[in-house]
């Protein structure tokens, strides 16, 4: 029987793709890596691994092992954590979110979180897409939109508003919308903020008006949407704080502010429900902290 050291060794090959990369992690010799994961493969009696000389990839048996295997190391890391008398986190923990939130919101409120936790590894996987969690082995998801049906739990952090902009150059060409229905006259760009871009809705003096759109350019990614406007390629539905850096510099400016949209949920999803580890809560609770603390156009939940 191998022991912990040499599973979490694999779980980190199988990961990062790489003997070496691990090797660096960890402190170890490549050769001394490449022989602990050969000793397992040979006591298994099953190939976890194929090697070629540009890359490292489980195969079947290897990825069944690693979806077994990792839940068992974090809850060994999640039991050394609970009772380490500092408080500080040790182990891998691995995050999921937009990269637009990661970039605008998580990263520049993250460094405060990392020296707190200085033996914590923090892996941020960026995708505008939802992804399976449990099989990517996510310990917790920022998520903005409605949430689909799953066995997870998640946590509201709060609302985020939704506007219309464009870039000034496109709106001197081709006008500047006064009412919602203007819209069906413009070049739309969609992205992931405005996944339901055939229906805009917009509310005024309590009455709620919806306009079918398609977009003549989409993307699944929020800086993509984003570059497409500057560049002038159409309006784009976004949140307030994924475009504040444009807006502040001008390169994108507000249409339609007298109209409010429909607000976005913001959630922090936990995958594996009532077994989310240590350091996935800690960290959801220290971000939801800076968002309150700053001012990233959150409509916060009372608690």
């Amino acid at each position: 029987m191998k022991d912990v050291t040499t599973f979490r060794l694999y779980t980190r090959v199988a990961r990062l793709g790489s003997f070496s990369a691990a090797a660096r992690e960890s402190g170890l010799a490549q050769s001394q890596v490449s022989r602990m994961i050969a000793e397992l493969e040979a006591s298994l009696g099953a190939r976890l691994l194929t090697r070629t000389t540009r890359a490292v990839a489980p195969t079947e048996a290897g990825l069944e092992f690693l979806a077994r295997m990792e839940p068992i190391i974090a809850a060994i890391e999640d039991a050394e954590n609970s009772v380490r008398e500092t408080g500080e986190l040790r182990g891998l923990l691995r995050l999921a979110m937009p990269s637009t939130m990661a970039m605008r919101v998580v990263m520049p409120s993250l460094s405060a979180f990392t020296e707190r936790h200085p033996a914590l590894r923090i892996e941020v996987l960026l995708d505008d897409r939802w992804q399976d969690m449990v099989r990517e082995a996510i310990d917790v998801g920022i998520r903005v939109g409605r949430l689909p049906d799953s066995s997870g739990t998640a946590r509201l952090i709060g609302k985020m508003y939704r506007v219309i902009v464009a870039a000034p150059h496109y709106l001197e060409r081709h006008g500047t919308p006064q009412t919602p229905d203007d819209l069906v006259t413009h070049r739309i760009v969609g992205g992931p903020a405005g996944a339901h871009a055939s229906s805009w809705q917009f509310e005024r003096d309590g009455v709620t008006t919806s306009i079918e759109l398609q977009p003549h350019v989409s993307t699944n990614d929020t800086a993509g949407a984003l570059a497409a406007a500057t560049a002038g390629l159409g309006i784009v539905s976004t949140t307030s704080w994924a475009c504040r850096a444009e807006v502040e510099r001008g390169t994108l400016v507000h249409v339609l502010a007298a109209w409010r949209m429909a607000e976005l949920p913001v959630h922090a999803y936990f995958p594996m429900g009532r077994a989310t580890r240590l350091a996935a809560r800690s960290f959801v609770d220290f971000i939801a902290d800076e968002i309150k603390a700053r001012s990233f156009d959150f409509v916060h939940e009372k608690t």
